[in-house]
This record gives C-alpha cells, structure tokens and sequence, in this order.
C-alpha cells in the first residue's frame, strides 16, 4: 500500500481523536458514570458498548480503552504489511509487548491473580492477547521465561541470560532493564541505514534513551545509588549523553548539579522548573516534563514530511496519549480527585 494512501488513512484517524475542551469535559464529570455516558458519544463507543455488556464503572472504561487501542495498532499494521516502512511502525508497536511482558513479571513477582494481569495487559504489540493468557496462567517467573523461550520469542533471550541474576538479588528491575536494554540495542541495529526515513525513527529512539537514561539518574542520584551499579541501568545509544558521562554526574551526588548539566541541551528547560523539588528530592515534576517532552516530539513527527512513515509514528503517540490522559481523567474521577488536581496529571501538548 502506498505510503500516500497509508498517511492520508491515518491523517482521517487523527481527526477523531479528541480535542483539548472534549477531554476538559471528561473532567469536569460528577463521577465515574457519568464518564462512560459521554465516552459512549465519543468515538470509542463501540468499545464502550462491548465492554459495558460484562463491566461497569471504571473496569468498564479501562477495557475499553485497552480493546480500542488494540484494535487500532492491529488495523495500521494491517495497513503497512509487506511495506517497506512496515518495520518502522512494528519497532514502535514492539514496545507494548517489552511493557505486557514487564507487567506478566510483575505479577508473578508478587503472586498477583492471573485474571488481575490481564486487566494489565495492553495487546497492542506484536504478542497477541492469547499469549498473555498463557503466560499469565504461568506459576512463577521462571516458567514464564520458559514459556517465552519455547515459543521462540526473542525477549526470552535477555531474560534467560539474567535470570541468575535476578534470582540472586530477588530484584526484577534486573529483569526489566534487562528487557529495555536488549530492545533499544535490537532497534538501532535496524535503523543503520541513510534514508530519510531511518534518520527520523533514528533521532527518535535516541530521544527516548537519552530521557529514560535522565530519569535513570535522577532516581539514582536520589536513591544513592553508586556509580559503578548504574552500569546495568543506563543504555547505549543516546542522542547527547553517554552512559559514562551520566555515571559521571551519578557520582556529583546533587540533583541539582546533575541538572545543571543539561544546560544547552535540548532537555535544558528541566533547568527553568522550580530549584525545590531538587532539594526536597521530589523528581516526579522533572519526570513528568520530560515524558511531556518526549510525546510532544512524537506528536510533532505527525505534521512532517506528507509522504514519510513519521505521520504514522507520530499518530501513534498521539493515541497513546490520548488513551493515557482519558484512564488518567477516569481513575481520578473515581477516586473523588479535584478538577485541578486531575489537570496536572493530565499531559496535553
């Protein structure tokens, strides 16, 4: 399918995602009933029906969200099948099956019920639903791994290699960094060539490691964690940063420092939010922003090149974050949250 004809689908996509005063609307709800009744105008309707025929409330609203994005990465992978730019739209899918096969292992790690997994689990990857039934019904997180190998899916081999590990510290970042390292290494092994295209996905990926690597510092700079043991967190390949210099500003043991490096980097606006939570240890506002950063840069690929794959990545993001902002919106509504306080955690860009 021409690439065309593919973006001009997905620009028709994009338009019915919801604007900025329908989700102000969501969350000015009097509760969680009332969420559904208009999420039941809105074009997950369909989702909402189905989902409404076993669950209400916010249950209702969570499987929804989950078959309606499902549903939408399995049509554009439909869409760009035996493409050439098909793997470009498969690495950024492949994601949801690194963070469904972290939410498995999570479980398992604390004994959590099969059926309260999969309400966890989002198929929207490569790894359809029915994998994660099975290893859902897996007893523990070794059998999981075993499971994974047997049917050959690669992500096996990182855990495999790690597992001695883990099973020493009984720690499963070990497992989930594990994980990130070997899909970010996968993925710019793919993108080596010099197309327009691969350099657009190239520069992205980056941007996702070096934000994840600050984040990393951040928490163990406030954690105390050692230098050297930031070795097996931080990954290869970022846009500006080295693992070594971020081991480097590790060893500062000052937020604030650490932040002051950014400086003149494209992160450097982390340098203008408030000096307090630097010295409360309070990193979540830095988090937050820098995420928001990052989906902004995503959303932006949308409005690129007509003719390039970046309008496909970028409505991706652009979903996503929809479906991240409407959960956000529900889960606080149920909880009895403030508007004002809901319009915080909600990231609109």
């Amino acid at each position: 399918m021409d690439i065309g004809y593919v973006n001009a689908r997905v620009r028709g996509m994009k338009s019915r995602l919801l604007v900025r005063d329908e989700l102000e609307r969501l969350m000015h709800k009097p509760d969680i009933d009332a969420v559904v009744s208009e999420l039941e105008r809105s074009p997950y309707m369909p989702e909402i029906e189905k989902a409404s025929v076993r669950y209400s409330g916010i249950h209702c609203i969570e499987n929804a969200l989950r078959a309606d994005l499902a549903g939408t990465s399995r049509k554009i992978l439909h869409m760009v099948r035996d493409e050439p730019f098909e793997k470009y739209v498969r690495i950024s899918l492949n994601k949801w099956d690194i963070q469904n096969i972290k939410t498995v292992l999570r479980g398992k790690n604390i004994h959590v019920p099969a059926a309260e997994i999969l309400e966890c689990v989002v198929p929207a990857g490569e790894l359809d639903e029915a994998t994660f039934v099975e290893l859902a019904k897996q007893p523990d997180i070794r059998s999981v791994i075993d499971l994974l190998a047997t049917w050959e899916v690669e992500y096996a081999m990182p855990l495999t290699r790690n597992y001695d590990k883990f099973h020493k510290k009984r720690d499963l970042a070990v497992l989930e960094y594990a994980l990130d390292k070997y899909y970010y290494r996968r993925v710019l092994a793919i993108l080596k060539g010099m197309s327009h295209e691969e350099a657009v996905v190239r520069d992205f990926v980056k941007t996702e490691i070096d934000v994840i690597n600050i984040k990393s510092m951040l928490r163990m700079i406030r954690d105390g964690v050692p230098p050297e043991d930031g070795k097996s967190i931080l990954i290869e390949g970022g846009s500006i940063f080295t693992p070594a210099m971020l081991l480097d500003l590790i060893g500062k043991r000052s937020i604030g420092d650490a932040l002051s490096a950014l400086a003149g980097t494209p992160y450097s606006f982390v340098t203008d939010l408030p000096v307090t939570w630097a010295d409360s240890g309070n990193i979540s506002g830095y988090e937050k922003e820098l995420d928001r950063f990052l989906i902004r840069k995503g959303i932006q690929a949308f409005r690129t090149d007509p003719l390039s794959i970046a309008v496909v990545i970028g409505y991706l993001w652009a979903k996503n974050n929809e479906i991240t902002n409407i959960r956000i919106i529900s889960r606080c509504i149920n909880a009895f949250i403030p508007d004002d306080e809901i319009r915080q955690e909600v990231l609109y860009v």
